[in-house]
Order: C-alpha cells, then sequence, then structure tokens
C-alpha cells in the first residue's frame, strides 16, 4: 500500500513597513514549527513588508497564483490581520477564493479560524453577515454623500451611453471600494465613460478624507 503524501502548506507572513521592531521571522518561527507538529511539508514562504490595507503585495498575490494552480492545499498564517487588513468584506472574498480553488487555510493565534474544523461554516455565517452590514453602510455612505454633494450645487458625473442614475453611481463606488477592476473598466462594465467614473472616485476619495 502507497504511502500518502504529506500535507503541503504555505506560510504567509507580513509585517508593515511601520511596525517598529518587528520582524516576519518572529511569526515564521512559530508557522514552521506548527506545520511541523502537524506533520505538514511546507511549500513555501510568503513574505510581505507591506501594509495589510491593500491586496497590491507581491508575495500576497503570488501566494494566490500558487494557489490557483494547486501547488499547496493549506495555507498557514500568524493572525488574520497579518493576512488582511483591508476590511472584513474584502477579508472575505480572499477566504472563500482560497476555497474556490480548494486551498484551505489556517490561523496560528486564532485558532478557531479553521476551515478544516468544525467551526468553518460558523465563522464564515459571521464574516458574511458582517460583510452584509459593510456593504449597506457603504451604499449609505455613498448616496448620502451624493445628496449633500448636489445640494451643495456640485455636478457629479455627466450622462454618456447610460443616464447616471443613483443607482449607477452607488454600482460605480462598489466596485471601485471592493477593487472591481481598473476604472476603464469599471466604465465598460457599466456602460458608462472613463471621466465619469473618475468624477465619482474623486467624490468617494474627498469623503473618505473627511
Amino acid at each position: 500500500m502507497a504511502e500518502s503524501k504529506p500535507t503541503r502548506v504555505a506560510l504567509y507572513a507580513r509585517v508593515s513597513t511601520r511596525d517598529k521592531n518587528q520582524d516576519t521571522e518572529n511569526q515564521l518561527i512559530q508557522l514552521r514549527e506548527f506545520s511541523a507538529s502537524q506533520g505538514w511539508a511546507i511549500y513555501r514562504e510568503f513574505i510581505d513588508h507591506k501594509t495589510g490595507s491593500t491586496n497590491d503585495r507581491t508575495a500576497f498575490q503570488t501566494m494566490f497564483s500558487d494557489a490557483s494552480k494547486r501547488k499547496f492545499s493549506v495555507l498557514l498564517f500568524w493572525s488574520l490581520d497579518r493576512f488582511s487588513r483591508e476590511g472584513v468584506l474584502e477579508t472575505l472574498q480572499h477566504l472563500n477564493r482560497l476555497t474556490s480553488y480548494g486551498v484551505n487555510y489556517r490561523g496560528f493565534t486564532e485558532q478557531y479560524f479553521d476551515s478544516c474544523g468544525v467551526f468553518k461554516d460558523a465563522v464564515i455565517s459571521i464574516l458574511a453577515t458582517i460583510a452584509k452590514q459593510e456593504r449597506i453602510r457603504i451604499s449609505e455612505r455613498v448616496r448620502a454623500g451624493m445628496r449633500s454633494a448636489r445640494a451643495k450645487g456640485h455636478r457629479i458625473g455627466r450622462p454618456s451611453h447610460v443616464p447616471l442614475t443613483d443607482q449607477l453611481r452607488e454600482e460605480i463606488a462598489t466596485a471601485y471600494q471592493h477593487n472591481q477592476g481598473s476604472l476603464r473598466a469599471i466604465a465598460a462594465r457599466f456602460g458608462t465613460s472613463l471621466g465619469t467614473v473618475q468624477r465619482c472616485v474623486a467624490t468617494i476619495r474627498s469623503l473618505d478624507r473627511r
């Protein structure tokens, strides 16, 4: 009878350039030890020295590329905020993306955060509920901001291929907030001009700075 191969695990560690006196090695030591205790074979260590508030991280993106090719079957990270600090909605999307690739994930310091464990469905359900509330909050904030801008006489965008309704503004804002493509791609998706999308985004950014 052939001996089964050990589970291949990828380790992800991150520190921000603003984190003083912190080193990814402190995280990796514990992740390596835990992997050994589970009998897992380490496929690769992905390390970023960048803020977790964006997914534009070299190792992060490479990790997802390898996950899509099933080069490993489990992703182990030190804590959820080391994995991502983009917000609940975006983090949930990243985790669902791993699941769609057939890759499990596990947090070292948050043992309940384990897609291999019995609490997987409960944790994802809680995150999904929080993410839904975040989508509602973003939509309400955008709607309120648009009303405020119009009340002050500001013109936001202009009709192009399709009428620029409040609903369309909200959809553009949501697509931008969730990083669903470039501004040009968003414009093409909704059948409006790049200039219209740029003006909507400029309004969103000005609201974020308040």
